[in-house]
């Protein structure tokens, strides 16, 4: 009903005589054409109640919101909620036995997963009372909370006896990478075993793989001037506390201006080119292959997607700061800093996300696959990296954009590759499992690279007297 309701609206526009928008039946054309009438084209409200989004009630309904919740919208979410014992225990044992620092993390790891999980069924189910491209948009930031409340609970909890920094840094290259490799690698292969080939949009692969490139290059400027002066920096002239301080001085002006692309970002997808992305998702929706069931499944009230939204969010920031803790110790057990916020950490904080991707490329929505996977690195890059630094530069904190240069390069090569397997408009079960397979490759690696603290990386000069003052040594 809702389908045909949108086909009568857009005819009787038509009619009208207000701007056609005509996607080609072809998916690998680079745009949607437009035909030019008489009037000038009228953009579509950003915000308005979609009716595939309607629930037929209204209020809170504690039996209905519990078994719609529980259902979730696939298979894979609802073998997460599975998973939901683990969290009273969770939230109980950081209380109860603060010294047993193992079983904290591990329950609150495990139990992460459910909470966020919820936290990325409610935010699709408020997404589909806004229109495609605002939705989808709405989904990404909520699903990136989990992502946010981890690194802002890092850099509060970091100082000189707990440095934290390098954590952080390999999460945020680690949360790009798990995207970009992962998950993105898991759809193509999950949609490639249903189909011979999936066929996206350019006008959504070509965006994503742009912003990313710009992204990368960012993230890749202050890294590359440290450890190009770094072999110079004991000169009288140019101390290694000059090139602290110049890198970190690069690094907060670089983030400010990812995040002013970021919001040029936002007003391209809302408001410029809205309609384009709108028409391209709508072609996806169409091809579901459970769109049937989804149209009559029992969908949350706004009321209670609110609900949902805000138990989701207490759940997580618990956890997040439960898990942070505990770091420390797990990491003294043995497991590598590095591997610990390029592996670990990213996982757990994007289990919803991977697992909403993944069913819609299975159900060959590989469209909107697309956009869970894209839309999440980029706002890492362009909005969640910067946004901690200049957090940490208000709280006083020692956190900049000096990646570990093994670590940056493994990004802007993952960029590369993923942008070449974007460029013909295809994919197939092939590209995915290359993709998961460098993924591994490189948490078998991560695992063997030296700590910080070993003074073998990127972010530390060759000791000096003068270093030793800097740094606390």
């Amino acid at each position: 009903m809702a389908l045909v309701n949108r086909s009568s609206s857009r005819q009787s526009a038509i009619e009208a005589g207000e701007p056609e928008l005509a996607v080609s039946g072809r998916q690998d054309e680079s745009l949607p054409t437009h035909k030019e009438k008489n009037q000038k084209e009228k953009l579509p409200p950003i915000f308005h109640v979609d009716p595939a989004g309607e629930s037929g009630r209204s209020g809170i309904d504690p039996k209905f919101f519990l078994k719609i919740c529980v259902r979730s919208t696939c298979t894979l979410s609802m073998v997460v909620n599975i998973l939901w014992p683990f969290v009273p225990p969770a939230i109980v044992i950081h209380f109860a036995r603060p010294d047993l620092h193992v079983w904290i993390f591990a329950l609150n790891y495990i139990a992460m997963v459910p909470t966020a999980n919820l936290l990325g069924f409610a935010g699709g189910e408020l997404s589909k009372k806004l229109p495609r491209v605002p939705g989808i948009l709405l989904e990404t930031t909520l699903s990136a909370v989990v992502e946010i409340v981890l690194m802002m609970t890092l850099i509060s909890n970091s100082d000189a006896k707990n440095n934290l920094v390098p954590v952080i840094q390999a999460a945020i290259l680690g949360s790009i990478l798990a995207n970009l490799l992962f998950c993105l690698g898991l759809c193509f292969f999950a949609g490639g075993m249903r189909r011979d080939e999936q066929v996206f949009h350019a006008a959504v692969s070509e965006v994503g793989s742009g912003l990313l490139l710009v992204a990368g290059f960012g993230l890749l400027i202050p890294s590359a001037f440290y450890s190009a002066l770094s072999g110079s920096a004991n000169r009288s002239t140019f101390t290694p506390e000059d090139l602290i301080a110049s890198t970190r001085t690069i690094s907060r002006a670089t983030s400010v201006i990812l995040l002013v692309a970021f919001l040029t970002y936002l007003w391209f997808n809302l408001r410029k080119n809205h309609s384009i992305f709108d028409e391209v998702l709508e072609l996806d929706e169409s091809a579901d292959k459970d769109r049937t069931k989804e149209l009559i499944r029992c969908k949350l009230t706004l009321t209670e997607a609110l609900l949902a939204v805000a138990i989701a969010i207490t759940c997580v920031c618990m956890h997040a700061v439960f898990l942070v803790l505990e770091i420390r110790h797990i990491v003294e057990l043995g497991v590598p800093d590095n591997f610990m916020g390029l592996i670990l950490v990213p996982l757990v904080e994007k289990a919803a996300e991977h697992l909403t991707a993944i069913d819609e490329a299975w159900d060959n929505q590989i469209n909107f696959a697309l956009f869970h996977c894209l839309g999440p690195s980029i706002q890492t890059a362009l909005f969640n990296a910067p946004l901690v630094v200049i957090v940490g530069w208000g709280l006083g904190k020692d956190m900049d954009l000096n990646f570990e240069i093994f670590m940056i390069v493994l990004l802007v090569l993952a960029i590369l590759v993923v942008g070449n397997f974007l460029r013909d408009g295809k994919s197939n079960y092939l590209e995915g499992a290359l993709c998961v397979l460098v993924y591994i490759i490189i948490a078998v690696t991560t695992w063997y690279y030296p700590n910080p603290e070993e003074g073998t990386t990127n972010t530390q000069v060759p000791i000096s007297e003068v270093q030793r003052r800097v740094v606390g040594y």
